[in-house]
């Protein structure tokens, strides 16, 4: 067992590693965050055994615990974008789980004008993505797995199509207090370019993380690192010398998210994240914001649970992310015995 483990993991880590970071690559909207937890621990986690909407950041986490569940998420953006996801998820025997959804952006509506300045009418823009999904439990700790992502981008009369696939490993102690997570994502390839340009990449990157629940407290951590593929995620404005971008420790905290939950009852938990490197770029000299800070709570039960997640991004504003995951054959049975 150790021997397959092994070579997963050189499998993930050998990869086609490209460096790109945000907005150097085609189809950036693979990395956002839907889910109302995540969004609130940071906007990424690879490590958590939750539910449904954990699959999307890492397929291994995709579990029997989530067989026949439905999980719809809708975020409130910036500028009049919006974007979601739906997902349902089926376990086969105690070794193979499923899980198929899709997910989109919407860009809203925009004027269109001709060479001169006139006014000629409106255009839309919107990106989509199917997540086909398969975990295979390696053993009763491991389980390894895969998402198949074809993409469509559509951008005024400009169309794109590309594939895409993450593959992950996760692993959790016999207590199920501690749980861990690596995942490659979005390796791929545009297949079709918008009006016959070069091909660009993807935004392929290497995501590990753990997250550990006190056993006598109610509290949980998550630790996730992003981009493991590169380590020098700063960025260097023309012109400009910024000595807070140089070091060795500078480099390792832009690619640390950290989380917390409180979990007083099973029903019910209460979040907060910190993203260092988004507080980094994000941040004014003029003042102290909460940018890259989060925080959520949860509110769960047998049938349903309904988060929410608040992410700030600067001072202009936040995104609100909710999430509602459901057991839709429980609450059909329930109805039907009264």
């Amino acid at each position: 067992m150790r021997k397959r483990l092994l070579n997963i993991v050189l499998f993930i880590v050998s990869l086609p590693l490209h460096p790109q970071t945000g907005g150097d690559n085609v189809y950036e909207f693979l990395n956002l965050t839907h889910s109302g937890l995540v969004s609130s621990i940071g906007g990424n986690n690879v490590s958590l055994f939750e539910n449904l909407n954990m699959s999307y950041h890492n397929p291994a986490l995709l579990n029997a615990s989530m067989n026949k569940s439905l999980v719809i998420d809708f975020t409130n953006y910036f500028a009049g974008i919006n974007y979601g996801l739906v997902m349902y998820g089926i376990s086969s025997g105690e070794k193979y789980n499923f899980a198929a959804g899709i997910t989109y952006l919407n860009y809203g509506s925009f004027t269109e004008a001709d060479a001169t300045g006139n006014l000629i009418g409106t255009f839309t823009a919107s990106e989509y993505a199917l997540n086909l999904i398969l975990s295979r439990n390696i053993d009763s700790l491991f389980s390894v797995g895969v998402n198949l992502k074809p993409i469509l981008s559509h951008l005024e009369k400009y169309n794109s199509f590309g594939i895409a696939f993450d593959i992950g490993l996760a692993w959790h102690s016999r207590s199920r207090l501690i749980s861990a997570g690596l995942t490659a994502r979005n390796t791929g390839y545009q297949i079709t370019t918008y009006a016959g340009e070069q091909r660009q990449k993807l935004p392929f990157e290497v995501i590990a993380g753990f997250s550990a629940r006190l056993a006598h407290a109610p509290f949980r951590f998550s630790l996730t690192a992003r981009h493991l593929e590169k380590f020098d995620l700063t960025y260097q404005y023309a012109g400009t010398e910024d000595e807070q971008n140089n070091g060795v420790l500078e480099n390792i905290m832009r690619h640390m998210i950290a989380g917390v939950e409180l979990i007083p009852h099973k029903n019910f938990y209460f979040s907060a994240g910190y993203n260092y490197q988004r507080r980094r770029e994000l941040q004014t000299e003029a003042k102290v914001s909460t940018s890259g800070l989060s925080w959520g709570f949860g509110i769960r039960s047998s049938y349903i649970s309904i988060e929410f997640g608040r992410s700030a991004y600067h001072l202009a504003g936040s995104s609100n992310h909710i999430s509602l995951i459901m057991k839709p054959d429980m609450i059909i049975s329930d109805y039907l015995k009264k």
